[in-house]
């Protein structure tokens, strides 16, 4: 069974290579969906795969790579979003 959730992170999360260290835990996971930086500063992703490897996505989002400071994390589900088959890097948006 797969999941997805769609997860809008704050603070300092932009300009410390979230989007890459997420891309690089994502493909350690197994975790499909893809990851963007947002024009108010935060950073936006749809993350898919089992409940077990999305929970482990979440955790790491709420932490992010060492440079990021993660304030909030808000997690919503994106069920009917798509059917990814890899974890991509978005343009900002």
């Amino acid at each position: 069974m797969k999941i997805s959730r769609k997860l809008r992170i704050h603070g300092r999360v932009q300009g410390v290579f979230f989007r890459e260290s997420m891309r690089q835990r994502a493909e350690q996971l197994k975790v499909t969906g893809w990851v963007r930086n947002r024009s108010d500063g935060s950073v936006e992703a749809l993350v898919q795969g089992k409940p077990f490897a999305v929970d482990a996505m979440l955790e790491w989002a709420r932490r992010g790579p060492d440079s990021a400071r993660v304030v909030r994390v808000e997690v919503e589900a994106a069920d009917g979003e798509g059917d990814f088959h890899i974890f991509d890097t978005l343009s900002s948006l």
